[in-house]
């Protein structure tokens, strides 16, 4: 990619000193060009790092790391593009635990555990972290159930502290569920959708608990991995089956029948990422090396290619985000880099 402006490059990469697994970008105004990162050892101890990049000398260096016990299987920034709420940020793994973000000392400020009664924990797979009331944060979990918990946050002048509650837990899937991720239909706050080792796609409204829809089956009943609802227009969202070259786009008013697929991917897709700020582009990356962007508008007719694609020479890409307040940035992770991608 050609450096046309100047000193703006269009990639930059950060080397961790490990394997890198989840990420995700700040949300902070004040914040650009920050983002969480964890790291992939397959032993007990791993580390979280907030990393930032410097806009004079074009470099990205480590401005927090801490510990974090197992590899997180996700970070999340809390969703506040205002900058009113606490630097807070979210790990998943054995439990969910919320951290306050600092220079250099980043403190963990609640664990939430679900089963208080017992030694063993259902690992979590997944969570997500409400837009619309960022007091909501929902988890998935190996034990077929989806948490919802309510955040309590002190007062800002004060010593913030930061508390949980379970506001419901319901078994979401017959088997394992593996990512959940709220709905910003009817208002943003109430409803939500998760994935599971079923095949199964399924859609939940917190007001109506007793019954929830299944938007997609598996033909196969193969385990669906991962889901992203489109971050424009809320009918549509995306799916990707385990060890599958292709995604699949679903509109929630056509339940049960894909309506595009993509499979330009020649080994499996490991991430997908809506644009921010277009609801018909969408961002995919798998373990051909390739991250991939489309342009879905011509739906329902075939979308045979894409229209951006960047190859990690060095490895299979993992991991991918589209930052939200950067709209112009895709976020990889492929073995120990971290690249951001103007695009």
């Amino acid at each position: 990619m050609s450096s046309t402006a100047g000193k703006r490059k269009e990639i930059y990469k950060y080397l961790a000193p490990w394997p890198l697994y989840s990420m995700n970008w700040s949300v902070r105004p004040d914040k650009r060009f920050r983002l969480a990162l964890g790291s992939f050892i397959e032993e007990y101890n791993n580390k979280v790092q907030i990393i930032s990049l410097d806009e004079d000398t074009s470099e990205f260096s480590a401005k927090s790391t801490f510990d974090h016990p197992y590899p997180t299987t996700k970070i999340m920034w809390i969703p506040d593009s205002k900058g009113i709420y606490p630097d807070l940020l979210a790990t998943s793994g054995d439990y969910l635990r919320v951290w306050r973000a600092g220079e250099p000392d980043t403190r963990l400020e609640c664990v939430l555990n679900n089963n208080k009664n017992s030694d063993f924990c259902a690992p979590l797979t997944s969570f997500d972290w409400n837009e619309v009331d960022p007091n909501l944060v929902g988890t998935s979990s190996i034990d077929t159930t989806c948490t919802i918990w309510g955040l309590e946050t002190g007062q800002p002048h004060a010593r913030v502290y930061v508390a949980g509650h379970v506001k419901t837990q319901l078994i979401a899937h017959d088997k394992e569920v593996y990512d959940i991720a709220f709905s910003r239909a009817g208002g943003g706050r109430d409803m939500f959708a998760s994935v599971g080792a079923d095949g199964s796609v399924r859609m939940f409204d917190l007001r109506h608990l007793e019954h929830s829809t299944i938007i997609y089956e598996d033909p196969a009943h193969t385990a669906l991995l991962r889901l992203a609802w489109n971050k424009q227009d809320p009918n549509y969202l995306a799916t990707v089956a385990q060890d599958s070259c292709e995604v699949i786009i679903l509109d929630v008013r056509v339940p049960c029948t894909p309506v595009a697929r993509l499979s330009n991917h020649r080994a499996c897709v490991n991430g997908i990422a809506w644009a921010p700020h277009s609801s018909c582009h969408i961002c995919t990356a798998g373990d051909d090396h390739q991250a991939l962007i489309w342009d879905i508008q011509q739906m329902p007719r075939a979308i045979e290619d894409p229209i951006l694609a960047y190859t990690a020479a060095e490895g299979e890409v993992n991991q991918i985000q589209w930052g939200a307040t950067q709209p112009d940035w895709i976020a990889i992770c492929y073995n120990k880099a971290c690249e951001i991608l103007r695009v």
